[in-house]
């Protein structure tokens, strides 16, 4: 598998997750803990300006998804 294979594999099971759940990765929960390390390594690397084209415009759609939730209580 290729990094841009694995990179997309973790995009979608980002946005799969988001959609179900209807809030965001928690850094504590150990089965969620992967994906939230690799939202925050890449959210690091746009804000350093090293993510490049296609994956800077996937990822921007992503952290839109992102705000819907911040700090939305799942129970509503």
């Amino acid at each position: 598998m290729t990094q841009d294979e694995r990179w997309q594999q973790n995009y979608e099971e980002v946005t799969s997750f988001l959609n179900t759940n209807r809030r965001n990765l928690s850094k504590y929960d150990l089965t969620e803990r992967r994906l939230f390390t690799w939202l925050k390594h890449n959210r690091k690397q746009m804000n350093q300006g090293l993510l490049k084209e296609p994956r800077l415009s996937q990822f921007k759609e992503l952290l839109e998804v992102c705000g819907r939730y911040k700090r939305k209580n799942q129970y509503e």
